[in-house]
């Protein structure tokens, strides 16, 4: 069975749809119930409101055909690390190889799992340790979905997408039918000047955030069905798709509460729907927010797991890491591992005051890098081969230049506006350093096979 393991490979058993749906299903998730107001917030007006989010679904658009582009020429379970590989060189991708897997994709794992608890034990209390109790059950729950394998996990994964998505579109309509038609609006700030006059920069951090996790398509792009031509529909599409449930989701938003109530809102989901429904309406929001949490978990933990089997294949002496179960179709030995590691890292935010804040200052610095470095690669890669290009001429330097200038920003902004969370996520990456150069002395050493 080891020597198996060792030559199997990912099998394309996903169509479009079930691409599409994993994208759905890591995007649309938190975020949309909590950033809203810190948006409005930062703008001075609805007109403004509604542009950063069109202006952060262009963003996004422009990394989705960056990608789009690297994954049909580079189908590869290994994702962003084959990206790195291929552009800027070995050592770079392993490094970000060792980010995923201590900070990166497992930060995502627990910090999603963290917001289910605090919903969960809204919905049903138990107890001082409830919220990390809850987490730990969602975890261990949908790992155990995704280790039957990967007929399994896309099951989950469209059933609870498309769930989650009707559950959305069903609390929009009832906020628009059931709220009053003009809800008592607070005064206005005496921030709303300063507001108006130049916040938006931060305004697209919290954006960029909700509309964050499309980049997760790159890890599936082997397990997809004609994968060199699929993936260009996969991302658009999915993107595309997101960007209209956010826009439609903030003009109900404002429909209901009104921009000045928005600004002032803590839980503008929450605020919509007591308008809406009162107490009850409030409860089906705890369970909307549950669900669409365990959609991002399942994902997150599908897709997470991927680059270890290109790592493993890469490096003779981590060879056990990246072995692929034929019969699963799956990197089960990694997605055990991974889930370990967000596992304490769970452990690690439940010590906190805010696990979640404290696990999204860990991840974000990380992340934004790499995501730049793979936009660079890009470039690297386009320069350096022939071949077909996906991008039309009049769209190239502008769309991947857009995407690199805004990851670089948010790397700026990830490190200036967050606490010490980030300074912990920069120390641990840079930890990777020596034990890459350990692995890769090791591996060098091992005989081929």
């Amino acid at each position: 069975m080891a020597d198996t393991n060792r030559t199997a490979a990912p099998q394309a058993t996903l169509s479009p749809l079930d691409g599409v749906a994993m994208i759905i299903g890591i995007v649309v998730g938190i975020g949309i119930f909590k950033t809203p107001s810190l948006v409005a917030a930062n703008v001075g007006s609805e007109t403004a409101f509604i542009a950063l989010w069109l202006v952060g679904g262009l963003i996004t658009l422009a990394g989705a055909m960056v990608y789009a582009e690297l994954g049909a020429r580079y189908p590869s379970a290994g994702g962003e690390y084959t990206f790195l590989d291929r552009g800027l060189g070995r050592n770079v991708a392993l490094l970000f190889a060792w980010g995923r897997i201590s900070i990166i994709q497992t930060g995502a794992i627990a910090a999603v799992a963290f917001v289910f608890g605090d919903y969960a034990q809204a919905v049903q209390p138990l107890g001082r340790y409830g919220v990390a109790i809850y987490a730990v059950a969602a975890l261990l729950a949908m790992t155990a979905v995704n280790l039957r394998g990967t007929q399994l996990g896309k099951t989950a994964q469209n059933l609870l997408s498309g769930l989650t998505l009707v559950v959305i579109l069903l609390i929009m309509l009832a906020a628009v039918l059931l709220a009053p038609e003009q809800p008592p609006t607070p005064p206005a700030s005496n921030e709303t000047g300063s507001a108006a006059g130049g916040a938006a920069g931060l305004a697209m951090v919290f954006i960029l955030l909700t509309y964050g996790g499309w980049n997760e398509a790159a890890y599936i792009s082997a397990d997809v069905r004609n994968g060199r031509r699929n993936m260009i529909r996969v991302l658009l599409l999915g993107t595309l798709a997101i960007t209209a449930i956010y826009l439609l989701t903030n003009l109900a938003y404002l429909h209901v509460l009104g921009f000045e109530a928005m600004r002032n809102s803590h839980a503008v989901a929450a605020d919509v729907m007591q308008l809406a429904a009162g107490d009850t309406g409030a409860l089906l929001l705890s369970l909307t927010v549950c669900l669409a949490a365990l959609s991002t978990l399942n994902a997150s933990i599908f897709t997470g797991a991927r680059v270890y089997f290109a790592l493993g294949s890469d490096l003779p002496a981590l060879r056990a890491l990246g072995a692929w179960d034929p019969d699963g179709n799956h990197p089960r030995r990694a997605m055990l591992i991974q889930s370990g590691v967000a596992l304490l890292l769970i452990v690690f935010g439940a010590m906190q005051r805010d696990g979640f804040l404290a696990i999204v200052e860990y991840t974000a610095p990380a992340f934004w890098l790499f995501m730049l470095l793979v936009g660079i690669s890009y470039f690297m890669l386009r320069r350096r081969l022939g071949g077909p290009r996906l991008l039309s001429p009049p769209l190239y330097p502008l769309v991947p230049g857009l995407f690199c200038a805004a990851c670089a920003y948010l790397v700026y902004a990830s490190l200036m506006h967050t606490g010490l969370g980030a300074l912990v996520g920069v120390a641990v990456l840079l930890a990777g350093v020596p034990l890459i150069a350990l692995a890769r002395r090791r591996s060098a050493l091992m005989p081929a096979e």
